[in-house]
């Protein structure tokens, strides 16, 4: 395995993780613990992205919501019968095709996710208020800058060696 430390230039990637792996694993088994106590329905965090994303872009089909989160289609399909089983999502047939399906939030999927966004913002609140409002749009600009980065290389678990 290589990284590059600088542009056309690969070495070794370390054997113990550096600085920036750690400070990432970190801040995830933050966020993790805390999303863990807001739901109480036991929904799974690969139903949990489905929910998210379709908050976030709206009504998609389970292939674009299988691509957009890096995950087989069965995976996908499989966290969609159980969102549908808790009243979450519904899907609709889309034109003349019923075969093909739109997948969008219900009314209690919203619900949820709206109880749900209340531990995100008091994240927010949290983060906000130790952070000078400089650092506070510079952590903005990084984390999207860092997710836009990272969202290229989703790729279904199943299709990795």
């Amino acid at each position: 395995m290589t990284r590059t430390d600088s542009p056309g230039r690969a070495s070794e990637a370390p054997a113990v993780p550096g600085e920036l792996e750690d400070a990432l694993s970190h801040l995830q088994c933050i966020l993790v613990a805390r999303r863990t106590r807001s739901n109480p329905e036991g929904v799974t965090w690969q139903q949990y992205d489905v929910l998210e994303l379709l908050r976030i872009r709206g009504p998609m089909t389970p292939s674009v919501l299988s691509s957009s989160l890096g995950v087989s289609r069965a995976t996908t399909s499989k966290a969609l019968r159980v969102l549908k089983d808790l009243g979450l999502v519904g899907q609709q047939t889309l034109g003349e095709d019923r075969r093909e399906l739109t997948t969008s939030l219900t009314p209690t999927g919203e619900s949820f996710l709206t109880r749900v966004a209340e531990q995100r913002r008091e994240n927010a609140r949290i983060v906000g208020s130790t952070l000078s409002p400089g650092e506070r749009a510079m952590f903005v600009e990084l984390c999207n800058k860092v997710a836009d980065a990272l969202e290229p290389h989703l790729e279904p678990a199943e299709a990795r060696p």
